[in-house]
């Protein structure tokens, strides 16, 4: 990758000219991109999870459905945004979703 001497821009290469963006630099010649990144043979094991798995926090939410005491929640813009979140609740042993407006 290059950068323009002038600016400091990125280098972009056209289809008929190589120049800078932003102050018309031109440089004389072709491009050239190098990378000095090596490929690596793929013998490293990787495990592979059927199950959707996202990560939420636990609070002390009681249940509405079983009376676990213990919830994962998240928070999600529903309505306006001068208005409050609504509050997601799943219980972490019966998986019932409920939620909570403010």
């Amino acid at each position: 990758m290059e950068f323009c001497p002038k600016c400091g821009a990125v280098l972009v290469e056209k289809k008929k000219k190589s120049g800078c963006p932003r102050c018309n630099y031109s440089s004389k010649g072709k491009m050239k991109i190098v990378s000095s990144e090596k490929i690596e043979d793929a013998k490293e094991a990787i495990e592979v999870v059927k199950k959707d798995m996202e990560a939420f926090p636990i609070i002390v939410e009681k249940c509405k459905k079983c009376k676990n005491d213990k919830a994962y929640f998240w928070t999600v813009q529903t309505r306006s945004g001068d208005e409050a979140e609504t509050k997601f609740f799943k219980c972490t042993k019966c998986e019932f979703t409920w939620r909570e407006y403010r």
